[in-house]
Protein backbone atom coordinates (compact mmCIF):
# COMPACT_ATOMS: atom_id res chain seq x y z
CA UNK A 1 0.00 0.00 0.00
CA UNK A 2 1.60 3.15 -0.77
CA UNK A 3 0.59 6.93 -0.99
CA UNK A 4 -0.45 8.26 -3.87
CA UNK A 5 1.87 11.24 -4.92
CA UNK A 6 0.55 11.98 -7.96
CA UNK A 7 -1.42 14.19 -6.77
CA UNK A 8 -1.92 17.67 -8.26
CA UNK A 9 -3.18 21.19 -6.95
CA UNK A 10 -2.65 22.39 -3.58
CA UNK A 11 -1.63 19.31 -1.86
CA UNK A 12 0.84 18.35 -4.39
CA UNK A 13 4.59 18.26 -2.91
CA UNK A 14 6.66 20.24 -4.63
CA UNK A 15 8.59 19.00 -7.75
CA UNK A 16 11.51 20.26 -10.00
CA UNK A 17 11.76 18.13 -13.13
CA UNK A 18 9.46 15.60 -12.11
CA UNK A 19 11.50 14.77 -8.12
CA UNK A 20 10.53 15.92 -4.75
CA UNK A 21 12.36 19.21 -3.36
CA UNK A 22 13.19 19.80 0.26
CA UNK A 23 14.92 22.76 1.01
CA UNK A 24 15.55 21.40 4.31
CA UNK A 25 16.62 17.76 5.94
CA UNK A 26 13.75 18.49 8.45
CA UNK A 27 11.29 18.17 5.41
CA UNK A 28 12.48 15.00 3.19
CA UNK A 29 12.03 13.79 6.98
CA UNK A 30 8.09 14.64 7.85
CA UNK A 31 7.62 13.48 3.80
CA UNK A 32 9.12 10.33 4.61
CA UNK A 33 6.93 9.71 8.43
CA UNK A 34 4.06 10.45 6.99
CA UNK A 35 4.18 8.18 4.00
CA UNK A 36 5.51 5.22 6.50
CA UNK A 37 2.65 5.79 8.73
CA UNK A 38 0.22 5.65 5.60
CA UNK A 39 2.23 2.41 4.50
CA UNK A 40 2.14 0.88 7.80
CA UNK A 41 -1.56 1.18 7.76
CA UNK A 42 -1.56 3.91 11.01
CA UNK A 43 -4.00 5.93 8.75
CA UNK A 44 -5.79 6.26 5.30
CA UNK A 45 -3.88 8.55 2.53
CA UNK A 46 -7.37 10.52 1.78
CA UNK A 47 -7.78 11.28 5.55
CA UNK A 48 -3.64 12.87 4.92
CA UNK A 49 -4.85 14.85 2.14
CA UNK A 50 -7.75 16.44 3.53
CA UNK A 51 -5.98 17.60 6.93
CA UNK A 52 -3.28 18.74 4.32
CA UNK A 53 -5.87 20.51 1.75
CA UNK A 54 -7.53 22.07 5.28
CA UNK A 55 -4.18 23.46 6.57
CA UNK A 56 -3.36 24.43 3.37
CA UNK A 57 -6.41 26.44 3.09
CA UNK A 58 -6.47 28.04 6.58
CA UNK A 59 -2.82 29.51 5.92
CA UNK A 60 -3.88 30.86 2.54
CA UNK A 61 -6.68 32.44 3.63
CA UNK A 62 -4.59 34.01 7.02
CA UNK A 63 -1.66 34.57 5.65
CA UNK A 64 -0.49 38.29 4.64
CA UNK A 65 0.52 38.40 0.82
CA UNK A 66 4.32 38.05 0.18
CA UNK A 67 6.21 35.40 2.44
CA UNK A 68 7.33 31.78 1.75
CA UNK A 69 5.22 29.57 1.28
CA UNK A 70 5.55 26.68 4.40
CA UNK A 71 4.77 23.16 2.72
CA UNK A 72 6.20 20.93 4.60
CA UNK A 73 5.35 22.53 7.96
CA UNK A 74 1.92 22.73 6.81
CA UNK A 75 2.49 18.68 5.71
CA UNK A 76 3.63 18.28 9.25
CA UNK A 77 0.86 20.08 10.71
CA UNK A 78 -1.30 17.64 9.13
CA UNK A 79 0.55 14.48 9.91
CA UNK A 80 0.32 15.89 13.28
CA UNK A 81 -3.56 16.51 13.40
CA UNK A 82 -4.12 13.25 12.04
CA UNK A 83 -2.21 11.15 14.38
CA UNK A 84 -4.01 13.54 17.51
CA UNK A 85 -7.10 12.54 15.62
CA UNK A 86 -6.69 9.03 15.95
CA UNK A 87 -5.10 9.13 19.65
CA UNK A 88 -1.51 7.90 17.97
CA UNK A 89 -0.08 10.69 19.83
CA UNK A 90 -1.54 13.76 21.95
CA UNK A 91 -0.82 17.63 21.14
CA UNK A 92 0.83 17.70 24.44
CA UNK A 93 3.49 14.82 23.29
CA UNK A 94 4.15 16.84 19.90
CA UNK A 95 4.03 20.17 21.40
CA UNK A 96 6.80 18.34 24.27
CA UNK A 97 8.83 16.61 21.34
CA UNK A 98 8.81 19.83 19.32
CA UNK A 99 9.96 22.33 22.15
CA UNK A 100 12.65 19.44 22.89
CA UNK A 101 13.75 19.50 19.49
CA UNK A 102 13.75 23.38 18.73
CA UNK A 103 16.34 23.41 21.96
CA UNK A 104 19.39 21.09 20.59
CA UNK A 105 21.74 22.87 19.15
CA UNK A 106 22.37 23.20 15.37
CA UNK A 107 23.88 20.61 13.84
CA UNK A 108 23.21 17.68 16.39
CA UNK A 109 20.61 16.07 14.16
CA UNK A 110 21.60 12.68 14.74
CA UNK A 111 22.77 12.91 18.43
CA UNK A 112 21.73 9.84 20.65
CA UNK A 113 18.48 11.04 22.64
CA UNK A 114 17.41 10.41 25.99
CA UNK A 115 15.37 6.92 26.56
Amino acid sequence: MSAPLDIEGPAAPPRSNGELVFAEPWESRAFGMAVSLHEAGVFRWPEFQTALIARITAWTAAREHGGTYPYYRLWLDALEDVLAGLSAVSTDEVVTRARALAQRSPGHDHRDHPR
